[in-house]
């Protein structure tokens, strides 16, 4: 299409980038342009069918279509909607400028293997330029519906765009145009462009029309929302074709869920879990990848909570017959109907996944180690749902040396034992060799690992399983004698005495270091360890808040010692001994260094570290 006076405009940095990817044919799947340009021409017609139902202004046509021809000897692709067209800010918004695209996201995510970048496109709303794999040259024209003036965006991917006024009648609508280079003959070919559209968009809604030589059109798709026909009706193949076109994943789901809920309210549902972890899990928007629709319009994927941040990793459509057409945004937030769904997906998801846990436990391990990090994000808050949520956590046991649940814990617990207990740390490996832990090693007390740092926070608001306590085994207080059914050790006056003097030393030696120093009643064969109080911050959240500032400094904890060790026998043994005095103070503060290395406390006099440590060496020497 001619245009009247035109602009010529520069690329921002990040979209040229893209660019010259794509011109240089990084990826080898090049079908996926016609994947994504259809797509986009079904979101646009997705979206007038909503804005003609919410705003008068917004007229929808009698029927919503998408066509795409080839002309072999003008080497073109022309693929064209009626759906909600852009005008001239739109088109430089969307096509000229990194805008919301997440281009610079998409360049960091790049792994230089082709098969995995190729999926990379459509997750980051770059897939318009995958046109330049096959194409030297782009035209679009579009009009929006709601106006009456048509502009023409064209570039040869080179850096630069041009952008004007189109000449001639408007037309409601998109076409875009590819001028396909030498050596893409392939894509000309009517029925290689009929197998795209069938791989890739059967499942879209809107029809997709191919136009014949003679202006004939045939319809290529089967144009049926996936998810409104019945279960028997569709194929595991349709199932994965509709799956990687929404998801743009290039794995089989690990779990589809397909129900139709009845009742009190009415919806369907078609939902996937992933069988890898999603490229954005961890991102800092928590965007959740669900679509709503009601009566089969689109209406959003977008601020609508309709199901938890936890589950972000769930892709796939939730349908809705309860909710009218013309609701607005900010009354979907509000909606009881909405937070019902909500209610009835969670609970179908967490039913779904108990199933799983003993129908198919390789399988559920390897989902936890792709999600479980997110998942217990849930476990932050205070859900109605909650212990349903903690039912299908996984917690990596150090007895069983694997992941159990919190009720397999339970099952193995003595008929004795009040708590779960647990220790957090940057890795199981360190864990497992941790002073903190070798009493209850030794008295078959099951301690569960946490190496997540969500962990640090969820054990604060849900402290509590099936009437058990769960507690950290840093904690002071904690008895292990009472834990597994022992008789207590009675302890003779002369024991009383010396542990009470040896416990008066080590407070005169250490100070303000510490806030306190009692005999241990968990350690065995390690001769300290630090421990805080039941009501203060967990060691690791304690220093989590003072790396991100919400904290000034560390609090003074409490040491444990272990009378029954030789290097505190020894201590003891010479407490009244003159020429043993510096040895045994120099031994003493060694124990507390010792005590905040293994528990990942600064040292806070490294240079009287390092001259105890000498002159320690000094006397063995």
């Amino acid at each position: 299409m001619t245009t009247n006076q035109t602009e010529t405009k520069e690329f921002s940095a990040e979209i040229g980038k893209v660019l010259n990817l794509m011109i240089h044919s990084l990826y080898t799947n090049k079908d996926i342009f016609l994947r994504e340009l259809i797509s986009n021409a079904s979101d646009a017609c997705d979206k007038l069918r909503y804005l003609s139902q919410v705003d008068n202004k917004f007229k929808a046509p009698e029927s919503f279509a998408i066509e795409i021809s080839v002309d072999k000897d003008k080497r073109l692709i022309t693929i064209k909607d009626n759906g909600v067209g852009m005008n001239k800010e739109d088109l430089i918004d969307n096509l000229g400028t990194i805008a919301k695209s997440g281009t610079e996201q998409f360049l960091k995510q790049m792994t230089g293997d082709v098969k995995k970048d190729s999926m990379l496109i459509g997750q980051f709303g770059v897939g318009f330029y995958s046109s330049y794999m096959i194409a030297d040259y782009v035209e679009v024209t579009s009009c929006k519906a709601d106006e009456d003036k048509a502009y023409v965006w064209s570039s040869k991917g080179d850096g630069m765009y041009e952008i004007g006024e189109a000449s001639g009648e408007a037309v409601k609508g998109t076409t875009i145009t590819l001028h396909i280079k030498e050596g893409n003959d392939e894509y000309l070919d009517r029925f290689r462009i009929k197998h795209i559209i069938k791989s890739y968009s059967d499942h879209i809604a809107i029809p997709i029309y191919y136009l014949e030589d003679n202006d004939t059109k045939t319809q290529v798709n089967s144009s049926s929302a996936l998810w409104t026909r019945s279960k028997s009706d569709i194929t595991e193949e349709q199932y994965l074709e509709f799956y990687k076109n929404i998801s743009f994943g290039g794995d089989t789901p690990w779990l589809t869920m397909h129900n139709k809920n009845e009742g009190a309210v009415e919806f369907t549902n078609l939902l996937f879990i992933p069988a890898t972890r999603t490229f954005d899990l961890f991102h800092p928007d928590r965007k959740r990848r669900v679509k709503l629709y009601i009566k089969r319009v689109f209406i959003t994927d977008e601020n609508v909570d309709i199901i938890p941040h936890y589950m972000r990793f769930l892709r796939g459509v939730i349908d809705s017959e309860d909710l009218p057409l013309n609701i607005s945004r900010e009354t979907l937030q509000q909606s009881s109907t909405v937070e019902k769904i909500k209610g009835a997906v969670t609970k179908k998801v967490l039913g779904e996944l108990k199933k799983k846990i003993y129908d198919a436990r390789s399988e559920y391990e390897i989902f936890w180690k792709n999600f479980g990090a997110a998942f217990k994000e849930g476990l932050c808050e205070s859900l109605p749902n909650g212990e349903q949520l903690m039912e299908v956590c996984l917690f990596y046991s150090y007895l069983k040396d694997r992941y159990i649940t919190l009720d397999e814990y339970i099952a193995d617990m003595g008929s004795d034992q009040k708590n779960i207990y647990y220790l957090s740390g940057d890795n199981i490996d360190k864990l497992k060799s941790s002073p903190q832990i070798e009493g209850f090693v030794n008295k078959n007390i099951d301690v569960l690992l946490f190496v997540d740092s969500v962990d640090d926070f969820w054990v604060s608001a849900n402290h509590q399983y099936k009437e058990k306590d769960i507690k950290s085994v840093t904690r002071s207080k904690i008895d292990l004698e009472e834990e597994n059914d022992q008789v207590k050790e009675e302890k003779t006056s002369e024991e009383i005495e010396s542990n009470e003097a040896l416990l008066s030393y080590f407070k005169s030696i250490l100070k303000d270091s510490v806030k306190d120093v009692v005999i241990s009643k968990k350690l065995s064969s390690s001769p300290v360890c630090l421990v805080v109080d039941d009501n203060a911050l967990d060691i690791r959240m304690e220093r989590f808040l003072i790396e991100q500032k919400q904290l000034a400094k560390s609090s003074a904890k409490i040491l444990e010692i272990n009378p029954k060790h030789i290097i505190v026998q020894k201590i003891a043994q010479n407490l009244n001994n003159d020429s043993r005095k510096k040895l045994n103070e120099n031994l003493v503060e060694l124990l507390f260094d010792q005590a905040c290395i293994i528990e990942g406390e600064e040292v806070k006099d490294a240079s009287g570290f390092a001259k105890r440590f000498s002159y320690l060496i000094e006397q063995i020497l």
